[in-house]
C-alpha cells in the first residue's frame, strides 16, 4: 500500500499553505509577504496566487496591491459549518442559554490552535459582543481558547508553548509557565475564564463539550462587558454555562 505523501500534488499542497499562510495576523498580504511565509520563490507563488484569484479563493484589497481570502472561501466554510452535528444539537440549548441571562453565547471548535466561532446567538442589549461565526481568536488569552488548551495532552501543549504568546492587552498571559499553571487550575474547575485577557472591557465564561468518547470537541461561551459581568454574576454564569455544555454533550453521546 502507498504512503499517503505518495499521493501529494505539490501544486495544491503549496496552494493550500498560501491560503493557509492568512491569518488573524495577516489578514491582507503583498506577494513577497506571501512568498515569505510560505517560503516559495516570488514566481510561483505569483502563478498559484493569480490561479486563486480567478477562482474566487483570494481576491485583491482595497488598495489592489495586496491580497485577501476571497468570499468563495466563506462560501465552502459556511457548507461545512451548517452539517456539523454540535452546532445542530447545541442550537436549541444556546437560544434558552442566552435568553435566560440575556447575554451572548457562542460556540466555538479547536482549529489549528486558534478557537473558530460556529455558531453565535446574540443578545439583546444594545451594549453587547461583536463575535460572529467565520471569526478566528486566539487560544492563549480566550475563555474558550483556554478551555481547549486544558484538554491538550502533554506533547500537544508543550508545542503550543513553544510558540510566543502575544500580548493583546495588559492581563494577557505571556509567560509560558504562568498559562500552564492556569491550565492545570481551569482542567480541575471544569470551566474557564477570561478577565479582559483580550480586549480591554470584556469578560467571558468557557465551558468543554465533549463527545462519546470523553474528547472535548467544542467549547460553549458566554462573554459579556465586564460591568455586567461581577464576581457573583460569573459564579452564576458558570454553573449556567457548565451545565448547558454538559447537556449539548449529552447529545453527542457523553456520559458522566
Amino acid at each position: 500500500m502507498k504512503d499517503p505523501s505518495d499521493y501529494n500534488v505539490r501544486a495544491v499542497e503549496r496552494a493550500a499553505r498560501i491560503l493557509a499562510s492568512f491569518d488573524n495576523e495577516h489578514p491582507v498580504m503583498g506577494l513577497s509577504e506571501i512568498a515569505q511565509a510560505v517560503d516559495l520563490h516570488k514566481s510561483t507563488t505569483h502563478r498559484i496566487v493569480t490561479t486563486l484569484l480567478q477562482q474566487g479563493f483570494l481576491e485583491r484589497a482595497i488598495d489592489g496591491q495586496k491580497y485577501r481570502l476571497g468570499v468563495r472561501l466563506a462560501n465552502l466554510g459556511f457548507r461545512v459549518i451548517q452539517r456539523m452535528d454540535i452546532r445542530r444539537e447545541a442550537i436549541p440549548v444556546m437560544t434558552k442559554l442566552r435568553d435566560q441571562w440575556d447575554e451572548t453565547c457562542d460556540l466555538s471548535i479547536f482549529d489549528d490552535n486558534n478557537v473558530f466561532y460556529i455558531e453565535v446567538m446574540h443578545s439583546n442589549h444594545a451594549l453587547t459582543i461583536a463575535a460572529a461565526v467565520g471569526q478566528n481568536l486566539p487560544a492563549h488569552c480566550t475563555a474558550s481558547g483556554k478551555m481547549f488548551l486544558a484538554n491538550l495532552n502533554s506533547q500537544e501543549l508543550s508545542s503550543f508553548l513553544k510558540k510566543p504568546l502575544r500580548a493583546h492587552t495588559e492581563n494577557t498571559v505571556t509567560s509560558p509557565d504562568e498559562l500552564q499553571s492556569q491550565l492545570q487550575r481551569i482542567a480541575e474547575q471544569g470551566y474557564s475564564v477570561d478577565q479582559e485577557e483580550y480586549e480591554l472591557g470584556i469578560c467571558a465564561v468557557s465551558a468543554p463539550i465533549l463527545d462519546q468518547s470523553g474528547t472535548m470537541v467544542a467549547a460553549l461561551s458566554i462573554p459579556s462587558p465586564t460591568s455586567r459581568m461581577t464576581p457573583p454574576r460569573i459564579i452564576e454564569i458558570s454553573a449556567a454555562v457548565i451545565e448547558a455544555s454538559q447537556s449539548i454533550s449529552r447529545c453527542l453521546g457523553w456520559t458522566h
